[in-house]
């Protein structure tokens, strides 16, 4: 076992459910934000696949840095069309060449952002609605080099990742509403609904105010009365979802910046506010665990879009919430927080410091958990490698 820096200690900060207010965002497939990360993720999946069918091996690469400017949208009921397309920018840093053999990654990552739109904005056509410009920056690179790297890596950068566990009854109704307001089945029963969705959760002792933004699709929209009907159909549905989560009183709006009289709703031609300029960029969205947690410590790193194998930006996040999911299975722990600190230059499965912070369920003296706690992360830092192969396969969502 290696001789790693991992200090356990009790968490000074109160349980966040004895809190009286917890406030909670999640930010939904369809938000520019996360368009943004999400074409970042899905170009350095690609990038990476390449690589491997290519070389046996995932070579530099870096596709942290989309940016969606919004176009312009003229929305009608029953109708509307896009009068300037939403123009997105990919820029980072990729592997363009080994030896002599030509790696042709803005093209990779063109082909790769249409595909990713096209099965998450199911109204945006992206052959008239997108204007893409890649701008990867290139590197090359000798194919000994890249069998030489084989191994353990070192971190590129000196970063920290967050993690915690368990989520609280307002973050899991944050999520649970997002995911099943854009789950395939709530688009089928309600297809005048799109994928720009908002979820801002206030909890105010037992009292919870739900704030959503629903973008909707003017094309399967009669008239206002329509629109109207939809608003207090989502209502319901809200207190159906909030229901399977919490007993908590829960107190539900759609669509408040609507001022039905002067003719402004939310409605789109294509399900996201990115038409309309509504702009967005990569890191400004979620974090690793699909939530924006206002009470919590976060990292501000954009993970999407970095390479999955040595950037602790990427990897220390999901690391340290996979180890406080599994520490605070241990009995007696009500809480933890983790925090994994690199430095550059180092192995990456040699943290600088690994920090866990325990919240007890009685006030227990943290020692008795110290030995299970530091051999689940010793587990952990281990294992970096299968953490690297599920965030290539997809397995891990990353905002």
């Amino acid at each position: 076992m290696n001789d790693r820096n991992i200090v356990v200690e009790k968490s000074l900060q109160p349980y966040v459910e004895d809190q009286k207010v917890e406030i909670v965002e999640r930010k939904g497939i369809g938000h520019p934000d996360s368009l943004s990360d999400g074409i970042s993720e899905a170009v350095s999946r690609a990038l990476s696949q390449e690589y491997l069918n290519r070389f046996g091996n995932i070579l530099h690469h870096n596709t942290d840095k989309v940016l969606i400017v919004g176009g312009v949208a003229e929305p009608e009921f029953g109708g509307g069309e896009i009068k300037k397309p939403i123009y997105i920018v990919i820029g980072g840093r990729g592997t363009d060449k080994v030896d002599d053999q030509e790696i042709p990654i803005n093209r990779i990552a063109e082909d790769t952002t249409r595909k990713y739109l096209d099965e998450k904005v199911r109204q945006l056509d992206v052959e008239k609605h997108i204007d893409i410009d890649s701008r990867i920056g290139s590197g090359s690179t000798d194919l000994q080099s890249v069998f030489e790297s084989q191994g353990i890596p070192s971190s590129n950068d000196t970063s920290l990742g967050v993690g915690y566990a368990p989520l609280s009854e307002t973050e899991k109704l944050a999520l649970k509403t997002e995911k099943t307001l854009n789950s395939r089945e709530f688009k089928e029963k309600y297809p005048q609904i799109g994928e720009d969705i908002k979820v801002m959760v206030q909890r105010e002792d037992g009292n919870i105010n739900l704030t959503v933004a629903v973008a909707t699709i003017c094309t399967f929209l009669d008239d206002l009365d329509h629109y109207l009907s939809l608003k207090e159909d989502l209502i319901e549905e809200i207190y159906s979802i909030s229901s399977e989560v919490t007993e908590k009183q829960i107190e539900p709006h759609v669509n408040t910046a609507d001022n039905p009289e002067k003719g402004v709703i939310y409605q789109t031609v294509t399900g996201t506010s990115a038409e309309q300029g509504d702009d967005g960029m990569t890191g400004r969205g979620n974090r690793t665990n699909g939530l924006i947690t206002f009470d919590r410590p976060m990292s501000m790193e954009a993970a999407a879009g970095k390479n999955p194998i040595n950037h602790v930006g990427k990897l220390y996040n999901l690391l340290s919430t996979e180890i406080a999911k599994e520490v605070q299975e241990i009995d007696g722990v009500r809480e933890v927080f983790v925090r994994t600190a690199s430095q550059i230059g180092k192995p990456i499965d040699q943290p600088k410091m690994l920090n866990i912070r325990i919240l007890p369920e009685r006030e227990n003296d943290v020692k008795k958990y110290e030995a299970a706690a530091k051999s689940i992360a010793e587990d952990h830092l281990d294992n970096i490698p299968q953490l690297s192969e599920k965030i290539i396969e997809g397995k891990l969502e990353v905002f």
